[in-house]
């Protein structure tokens, strides 16, 4: 690994080119929610990162094309020969590159922000690619909290093949159509490790190590679109634009099983099942054209899924160059729960495929765009670019019957990149810390910050002598934008920093060479951080019936899977979703509030099955406070039936989101 102490320059024998509302809406991530048996079970309070690592809270992950050079170019050309054919990949820069975002140096007006050199890891080691995911940062030989970044295997950046030397000058061929002895240009896919287009590298967050972590070797070219982790079961998700598939990984890097959203997704929306048609891609075939991304072997956009996101109990994820947000469900052991459901159709501008997606504290839900793919046989571009949007969504509160979604039907957009009309997304997003007034990092904030990526960032002839002074014009990498400040505040975008992938300013007309951004962002003990509490709790009547349970060991009898937020006209909404652990067969909740002051509503209520939550609203807490409720969970028929009942008795400390609903 390199680290990159200063602006680039040209070396010697190379020539190096560039490569280009008031409804706020809070919602938790929460792994299963444990209601512990033991009394007196806490959990311990986050571990500090570990000193000297490579990746720290608030450092981001960036990836992109490295760039091309000639080699030997100071040899000179033959006669007649275009220079274009004897440029390759440069495998000595850096197709991702880790940031230290802890310090802007000053407000956001706009201007080119330098930080710290960056961590590099050079395309000839992992060779291109595109999404990014981190871990949990657990680790067998400390107790500190240090993650591994994993990056997949991408045709975003396009796909270039090459033929053996021919004419001596020793550079092999490049070649613009599929033919025999074909093979991936250096720089692709990692070969020279053993990567291919379905690989998953690990860069060890300590040391920078590089290894190649998992690998889908039935991926024909096309690679992964992108990464998910869940945290809860420690395992990824990796959506694979060959076959359509969602492949589950362990933490060990072992293929587990699949989620075929074609064949069992689609009948969920009322749509015909949609199996993989077989289209592979095929390098040594003379249908095979590096310009015609239709002949790389991608699934069928019907089925081809893009950004993934794990939230709430469910895995998010993108399908189709029209983007279909969809989600499943993940079981309690971690696999595929066999309810997919559509969440909305995009409304955007163009039907553009979304590559990502990312949730905050409050449940909103932000999706990125990104062109469609090009391949231009000079590098200059493997994306259209200027109309590709990043939007938010929150859900409807309460859900509009009208409406066929429970997420708002028209979402907000952000301004990205100072181009008109301000749609610069390259496809890329995650959410960042907050910072003060002077730009340094504030870990209080846990995602009031957005991270997005795009092009020709800080290109707009018109606004130039605005523009001169916060830096270079011709950016290419990362704008980072307060995450209320949605259009039409913020535009152009003179309240955003800007930071570019590769410190190089010469070339504005390059397209779809930045492609994702992944920010390490721990946020333990905000909105809905549950402790494991006692059982059965001090809840008081109805109460078990005289002699049930059985005397012994009680198992927890219920567990909160998920729980979410909701900013609605009447305060704060939770909706808490139950798994039934003893069997009850509950169907209704007896909620109060044991914290003094503070009140919870309705205090009974029934729902249709256990896949609706109970909603609870709450009133006369200080934003922040944990708020105790005592819960009792129980069949309504017995209830009715008179007499005593089984239910389950809880006692719930309910951490409130620092966020005010205030309107």
């Amino acid at each position: 690994m390199r680290q990159n102490h200063g602006f680039p320059t040209r070396r010697g024998g190379n020539v190096s080119l560039r490569p280009s509302i008031f409804a706020r809406h809070f919602r938790t991530d929460t792994a299963v929610l444990a209601l512990a048996m033991a009394a007196g079970l806490l959990l311990g309070a986050p571990a500090r990162a570990q000193e000297g690592a490579i990746i720290q809270p608030g450092f981001m992950a960036v990836t992109g094309f490295p760039g091309t050079v000639i080699p030997g170019f100071e040899e000179g050309l033959l006669p007649g020969v275009d220079p274009v054919d004897e440029t390759f990949i440069d495998v000595q820069r850096a197709s991702l590159r880790i940031f230290d975002m802890t310090f802007l140096g000053g407000p956001p007006t706009g201007q080119v922000v330098f930080t710290p050199p960056p961590f590099e890891v050079p395309a000839g080691e992992i060779g291109q690619v595109f999404g990014l995911a981190y871990d949990d940062g657990k680790r067998e030989d400390t107790t500190a909290i240090a993650p591994s970044l994993y990056a997949a295997a991408t045709s975003f950046h396009g796909v270039e093949i090459v033929t053996d030397d021919e004419d001596e000058d020793g550079r092999p061929e490049r070649q613009r159509r599929g033919t025999a002895g074909a093979r991936f240009m250096d720089g692709q896919f990692g070969e020279k490790n053993g990567g291919g287009p379905g690989s998953i590298w690990k860069i060890d967050g300590i040391t920078g190590a590089v290894s190649l972590f998992a690998d889908i070797e039935t991926n024909s070219g096309p690679g992964i679109g992108n990464l998910a982790f869940d945290r809860s079961h420690r395992q990824f998700f990796a959506s694979d634009l060959d076959s359509g598939l969602i492949h589950r990984i362990g933490i060990d890097g072992n293929l587990v099983d699949t989620f075929d959203h074609g064949v069992e997704g689609r009948p969920a929306h009322g749509l015909d099942p949609l199996a993989d048609d077989g289209a592979v891609m095929d390098i040594a075939g003379a249908a095979f054209d590096a310009e015609e991304p239709k002949t790389w072997g991608y699934t069928q956009a019907e089925r081809r899924v893009y950004g993934l996101a794990v939230h709430g109990g469910r895995l998010y994820y993108a399908v189709g160059e029209e983007a279909e947000i969809w989600s499943v469900g993940i079981a309690r052991d971690g696999t595929f729960a066999g309810d997919p459901r559509w969440e909305l159709t995009v409304e955007a501008e163009e039907e553009l495929p979304v590559t990502d997606i990312a949730f905050d504290t409050r449940g909103f839900m932000y999706l990125a765009q990104r062109g469609e793919v090009e391949n231009r046989y000079d590098y200059s571009s493997f994306a259209d670019s200027g109309e590709a949007e990043v939007l938010r969504y929150w859900r409807e509160s309460p859900d509009d019957p009208e409406t066929e979604s429970i997420w708002v039907p028209a979402p907000e957009e952000y301004a990205v990149g100072f181009p008109q009309p301000h749609r610069q997304a390259a496809g890329g997003i995650d959410l960042q810390y907050g910072y003060d007034n002077q730009g340094l990092i504030n870990r209080n904030a846990c995602s009031d910050t957005l991270a997005k990526t795009g092009d020709r960032l800080r290109d707009n002839p018109a606004l130039e002598d605005q523009l001169a002074e916060g830096g270079p014009l011709a950016v290419h990498g990362v704008q980072l934008t307060a995450s209320f400040l949605v259009r039409p505040q913020n535009e152009p975008p003179f309240g955003s920093w800007f930071a570019d992938f590769d410190g190089f300013f010469d070339d504005p007309e390059v397209k779809g060479h930045v492609g994702d951004v992944e920010v390490w962002r721990p946020c333990e003990g905000r909105a809905g951080y549950y402790e494991p509490i006692p059982y059965p709790g001090d809840y008081p009547v109805p109460g078990w019936p005289p002699g049930f349970p059985p005397p012994g060991d009680l198992p927890p009898c219920i567990e909160v899977e998920a729980a979410e937020y909701f900013c609605t006209p009447a305060g704060l909404e939770a909706d808490l979703y139950i798994r039934d652990r003893a069997g009850i067969g509950g169907d209704s909740l007896h909620a109060k509030s044991l914290t003094p002051g503070v009140g919870v509503f309705p205090p009974k209520q029934t729902v249709p099955s256990l896949a609706t939550p109970f909603t609870l609203g709450v009133s006369g807490h200080l934003p922040g406070e944990t708020v105790d409720l005592g819960l009792c969970f129980y069949r309504d028929a017995d209830a009715q039936a008179g007499g005593y009942f089984p239910c389950c008795k809880v006692t719930l400390p309910l951490e409130t989101p620092l966020e005010s609903c205030e309107p």
